[in-house]
């Protein structure tokens, strides 16, 4: 499934308010992972991402939701070549954006190079 497919899910399920409310989160934790994890090629650790994360957000008065780190999580598989396609739905990784790179120990999270321009241009329609 292509990053615009997994976009378009998100416009189609936004008939529900539950949905609705999913991607009005998942598109600004999106984009806070790129911007997190294009400054580092080699990936980062996931506590150092939400780190980042909630310091950003609570630097600009950003809400921070109880369930914050699920759902930064439930983002990071979503878009994740490596993630489980029994949690997520089938990714070959050609469009992922994110990947867990093997050769580090720990969970470690980082950004396919290159993808973020493309989605960065999908989410501004251009």
């Amino acid at each position: 499934m292509s990053l615009s497919q997994r976009l378009e899910l998100f416009d189609q399920e936004s008939e529900s308010d539950s949905a609705a409310r999913k991607l009005r989160t998942d598109s600004p934790i999106l984009n806070e992972l790129v911007k997190v994890l294009t400054p580092c090629p080699d990936g980062l650790r996931r506590w150092s991402v939400m780190r980042a994360i909630r310091k950003e957000r609570e630097k600009t008065g950003r809400d921070i939701p109880q369930k914050f780190e699920d759902e930064v999580e439930r983002t990071f598989r979503r878009f994740c070549a490596a993630a489980d396609p029994a949690k997520t739905g089938p990714n070959d990784g050609g469009e992922a954006l994110f990947y867990r790179p093997r050769e580090k120990a720990g969970e470690v999270w980082a950004i396919i190079p290159g993808r973020a321009e493309a989605q960065h241009e999908i989410l501004s329609g251009g």
